[in-house]
C-alpha cells in the first residue's frame, strides 16, 4: 500500500498478519499472551501457533475473504483461531456463547459461513436450529453428544495443520478489508452483524494513550466482543502482552492481577460497582495495576482511585465506533469525556439539526480517516442505511455536551422513561440507585401507568452480605432525584438477567412488568410532589406516610 494519506498507518502497525511476522522477527522471545492456567506464549510461539492452525484452516477449504464462525469461549482455541483466520485474510465471526434457538439460528444464516469452530458443549444446540448454509463444524473439547442433519462434525485435531504448507493469500490484506462481523448483543430484537476493519480496530485503541507496550492487559470480557477481541488485537498492535480469563469474576480479581502482573484493564457496567462493594482490605493497594478503563464513568471514581490507588480513564464506544470520546483522570462526574483527534461528534434532534449544548438529542459521529468506522451491518442494508444516513453514523444514544465540551451520556433512545410530561433517563436513575451501601446492581425500565405513558420500576440485587430496606431506599433517593424520577415500583433479584457482554437484559425486566413480589412504595403510602413555595417553585420531593 502506498502512503499518499498521511492519516492511513501502514501495514505492519495495524494488519494482523504484518504484525504477527513482524513481532516474530523482532521481539520473538517476549510474551505476549498469558492464559488462566499460567502458560505463557511469547511472539514466536503465536506464530507457530497461528500458522499451523491457519494452515488446517485452508486445509478445510477456508479462503481469503471467507466468513468462518468461531463459537468459543476465551482460552487458547479462539485467540489460535482468531489470529489463525487474521492471517489468511478471512474473517472472524465470532457467536455469543449464550445464544440458542432462534438467536443462533439467525446469526448463522446472516453470516452465510459454511464452516464453524465450536466448544463440543455448545456444539449439541446446532441440532434444534436450522444452519443454513453451514456444512462443517470442528469442535473442541469433545465430540458432541447430538447430531445435527447435513453438519459434517470433526475432531480437534482438524485444525492441526503444518505451517511449512501454509499458502500466501492471493493478495495482500489490506487495512481496510473485513477484519471481524460482531453481533450486537440483541436485547430487544435480532442481532446485528457489525463490519469491521483493522483501521477501525486501530482508531479504537492506538490514538488514546491507555495501552502502552509496557502494559500487560487483564482480558476478562468475552472475545464475541469488541471489549473482549479489541484490546488483544490492540496489544498486537502494539507490541504489549494481555492476560486471559474466561470470565470476571469479583472475587477473583485482584488475585488474577497479582498473579499475572496486569497493569491495564477494562471495567465494564456493574464491575466497578461489584469491585468497591467488597470489604476494604490491606492488600488494596498492593497489586501490579495502574489504569482502569472505567465505562461508563462511576459517580465514585475518586473513591476508587483512591481506595486502589489507580489512574481512572473513561470512554464511549460500540462495536459499530471506534471510542470517539475519551478522557484521562475525568475532571467532571459522569462525563464520557471529549473527542480525541480525527472524530466529529455532534448531537442532534430527530430531523439531524444540532440541539444548543445543554439539551440532550442524539450522538452522531463521523470521521476523518477513511474506514475509521464500520463499514455497515453484514447483509442488512436497511439497517445500515438508517445508521449512516445523511453521511454520518448515528449511535441511537441520547447525549447532552456543556460549554466546556464534555460529553454525557443520558440513555439509549429505546430505554428513555416518558413519566406524566416528564422525560426520565433510566441511566441516571440507575447511578443513584447502586450508590446506595446495600445495592449492587440496578436495572431501571418503563411499566405501564393506569394513567397513560410510563410508571418507573426498578429492579435491584444487595451487595454481599447485605439486604435492601425499600423503604430506605425510596428515602435516600428522595433528596438525590427529581420527584418524578424516583421508582415507583422496586423488585429485588439475587442477579440481574444479563447477556454475556454484561448488558443488563432490560427487555426480559419490562416483559415481565409488575411482579406479584414487586414492592409498590405509594400502596405502601410513600406519594412524592412537588411543592410549590410562595410566588416561585422548586421541586422538592417530600414523603407521606
Amino acid at each position: 500500500m502506498t502512503r499518499a494519506d498521511p492519516r492511513m498507518p501502514p501495514r505492519d502497525v495495524c494488519v494482523a498478519r504484518d504484525l504477527i511476522d513482524r513481532h516474530a522477527r523482532e521481539i520473538g522471545g517476549d510474551v505476549f499472551v498469558v492464559y488462566a492456567d499460567g502458560e505463557a506464549w511469547t511472539f514466536g510461539r503465536l506464530r507457530d501457533e497461528v500458522r499451523n492452525c491457519a494452515a488446517a484452516l485452508q486445509a478445510l477449504g477456508v479462503r481469503q475473504g471467507d466468513f468462518v464462525l468461531s463459537w468459543l469461549s476465551n482460552g487458547r482455541d479462539c485467540v489460535r483461531v482468531m489470529f489463525a483466520l487474521n492471517y489468511l485474510g478471512a474473517v472472524y465471526v465470532p457467536i455469543n456463547t449464550g445464544y440458542r434457538g432462534g438467536l443462533l439460528a439467525h446469526v448463522i444464516e446472516n453470516s452465510g459461513a459454511r464452516l464453524m469452530v465450536a466448544d463440543a458443549r455448545l456444539a449439541d444446540r446446532l441440532a434444534d436450529v436450522d444452519t443454513a448454509a453451514l456444512r462443517d463444524v470442528v469442535t473442541v473439547g469433545g465430540a458432541p453428544v447430538k447430531t445435527a442433519a447435513g453438519l459434517n462434525f470433526l475432531p480437534a485435531e482438524a485444525l492441526q495443520g503444518d505451517g511449512a504448507r501454509l499458502s500466501d493469500p492471493e493478495r495482500e490484506i489490506a487495512p481496510w478489508d473485513t477484519l471481524s462481523v460482531i453481533y450486537t448483543s440483541g436485547t430487544t430484537g435480532p442481532s446485528k452483524g457489525v463490519l469491521s476493519s483493522a483501521l477501525q480496530v486501530w482508531s479504537t485503541f492506538i490514538p488514546n494513550s491507555s495501552m502502552l507496550p509496557s502494559d500487560r492487559t487483564l482480558v476478562t470480557l468475552p472475545m464475541f466482543h469488541m471489549g473482549g477481541a479489541g484490546p488483544i488485537w490492540a496489544s498486537l498492535m502494539r507490541g504489549g502482552s494481555f492476560a486471559l480469563v474466561e470470565s470476571f469474576r469479583t472475587q477473583d480479581f485482584w488475585s488474577v492481577v497479582r498473579r499475572f502482573e496486569v497493569t491495564h484493564t477494562i471495567l465494564l457496567g456493574a464491575m466497578t460497582p461489584f469491585l468497591l462493594k467488597e470489604p476494604p482490605s490491606p492488600d488494596d493497594r498492593n497489586h501490579s495495576l495502574k489504569k482502569v478503563v472505567m465505562v461508563p464513568l462511576s459517580d465514585q471514581q475518586r473513591e476508587f482511585a483512591d481506595r486502589f490507588g489507580v489512574t481512572v480513564m473513561t470512554s464511549f464506544n460500540m462495536t459499530e465506533t471506534s471510542s470517539p470520546l475519551f478522557v484521562v483522570d475525568p475532571p467532571v462526574r459522569g462525563t464520557c469525556g471529549r473527542p480525541r483527534p480525527g472524530v466529529e461528534l455532534r448531537i442532534v434532534d430527530e430531523n439531524d439539526c444540532e440541539v444548543a449544548h445543554g439539551e440532550t438529542g442524539e450522538l452522531i459521529i463521523r470521521a476523518d480517516m477513511p474506514w475509521a468506522l464500520n463499514h455497515g451491518y453484514h447483509r442488512n442494508p436497511e439497517a445500515t442505511a438508517k445508521a449512516w444516513r445523511n453521511g454520518w453514523f448515528h449511535t441511537g444514544d441520547a447525549f447532552r455536551r456543556d460549554e466546556a465540551g464534555n460529553f454525557f451520556f443520558v440513555d439509549r433512545m429505546k430505554d428513555a422513561i416518558r413519566r406524566r410530561g416528564e422525560n426520565i433517563s433510566s441511566f441516571e436513575v440507575e447511578k443513584e440507585i447502586v450508590a446506595h451501601p446495600d445495592v449492587r446492581d440496578a436495572a431501571v425500565v418503563a411499566v405501564p401507568s393506569e394513567f397513560g405513558e410510563d410508571e418507573v420500576m426498578a429492579v435491584v440485587a444487595p451487595a454481599p452480605g447485605r439486604a435492601i430496606d425499600l423503604p430506605d431506599l425510596v428515602a435516600f433517593l428522595t433528596p438525590r432525584l427529581a420527584h418524578f424520577m424516583v421508582p415507583r415500583y422496586f423488585r429485588i433479584m439475587d442477579d440481574l438477567p444479563r447477556t454475556p457482554t454484561e448488558k443488563v437484559q432490560k427487555h426480559l425486566l419490562r416483559a415481565d412488568g409488575v411482579t406479584g413480589d414487586a414492592w409498590d412504595r405509594e400502596q405502601a403510602g410513600i406519594v412524592l410532589k412537588k411543592e410549590r413555595l410562595g410566588a416561585g417553585e422548586r421541586e422538592q420531593a417530600h414523603a407521606i406516610r
